[in-house]
């Protein structure tokens, strides 16, 4: 069983990592290196930094919010454990995609206090901590659509025949089926899937532990909607919106070739961007560069070996803080856990 959960495991990374090469190939294909690299050392170096100092900001932030979805479920947790939890989920998600929303539950789990009623169970259980990722990158989820829909409705003309074209009509298209039509059948599978779970969670082992890991989630839920201050958890969310768009804004100040573009454009690539870290490729490789420089191709008629280097320098420096913040919280975790 666990070689073949293994083989399993390899045969999913393997999957993940040749799409991620695939889209690294569309993307890079028809780039003419020699002006490639001359763009990049055109490009104003401050504005870069900016970037990455933005990015820190943000991971600080994501902290903040997240202990304060904690803090009802085990007031011991602190600001500094949130954040290396954050910075090693992000780290991890380079090694497996999605994986980092697991490993920093973990990392909650492990520092949390012990239950008072003796059981020897910590109070801050995974499944609860889960619950409360779920509830963060949901909110995450829903905040950048609701910014989409405005920014694509204030500015239709502009931004809207990118979604018709390339979204909306081959999804109808492929599936012979209107959008809605197509949630309306997301939404049908999910219920039939949570029926199916909860109908068979005392005979079927695998049943049984997912249920038992969505009740966790429910608690988590139910626990996160006691937190005081519940204002701070928005303000939060704006500050960290703020600093993803400022992050966008900076790339594009920086590269040369970007300049007719305004904070609008900003906020609407910081968008898509997003989109592309959704995409199951390890630390969004590939899917990010691919969708950024189609974006940039469709939408504002840069050739896509010219959208590339925006591409490239945005998901790079981030990276960089991620991987750096990512090692830094890694070791002091692993120092602390040997002082234990």
């Amino acid at each position: 069983m666990k070689m073949d959960k293994r083989i399993y495991n390899i045969l999913k990374y393997c999957l993940s990592a040749g799409l991620a090469f695939v889209l690294l190939y569309f993307s890079f294909r028809d780039v003419d290196w020699t002006e490639f690299w001359s763009s990049v050392k055109a490009c104003r170096w401050e504005y870069i930094a900016l970037s990455m100092a933005t990015g820190a900001i943000a991971f600080w932030l994501r902290a903040l919010r997240w202990r304060k979805l904690l803090l009802p479920i085990d007031p011991s947790i602190t600001v500094l454990t949130a954040f290396n939890g954050v910075n090693i989920g992000n780290i991890s998600n380079y090694v497996f995609p999605r994986i980092g929303e697991f490993v920093r539950c973990g990392v909650i789990t492990r520092r949390s206090a012990p239950s008072e009623d003796g059981s020897g169970q910590k109070k801050a259980t995974y499944e609860k901590v889960l619950g409360t990722v779920v509830l963060e990158r949901g909110w995450e989820l829903l905040v950048m659509l609701l910014l989409l829909v405005v920014v694509v409705a204030g500015g239709f003309d502009r931004f809207g025949g990118f979604f018709v074209d390339q979204i909306l009509t081959p999804m109808s298209q492929k599936f012979n089926l209107g959008i809605w039509g197509i949630l309306a059948v997301l939404l049908a599978a999910g219920l039939l899937a949570l029926y199916l779970l909860w109908r068979f969670r005392e005979r079927v082992p695998f049943c049984k532990k997912i249920w038992g890991i969505f009740r966790g989630v429910i608690q988590g839920f139910s626990s996160c909607m006691k937190m005081d201050q519940k204002w701070l958890f928005f303000a939060y969310t704006a500050l960290i919106w703020m600093m993803y768009w400022l992050m966008a804004a900076s790339i594009m100040w920086a590269a040369p070739f970007l300049d007719g573009l305004d904070l609008i454009d900003a906020l609407f690539l910081s968008l898509v961007g997003g989109l592309g870290f959704a995409v199951p490729v390890p630390g969004g490789i590939g899917a990010f560069h691919f969708i950024i420089s189609l974006t940039l191709s469709v939408m504002y008629g840069i050739p896509m070996e010219t959208g590339i280097i925006y591409a490239t320098l945005s998901h790079t420096a981030q990276a960089i803080m991620q991987i750096a913040f990512g090692l830094g919280s890694y070791t002091y975790e692993a120092v602390a856990k040997g002082n234990q």
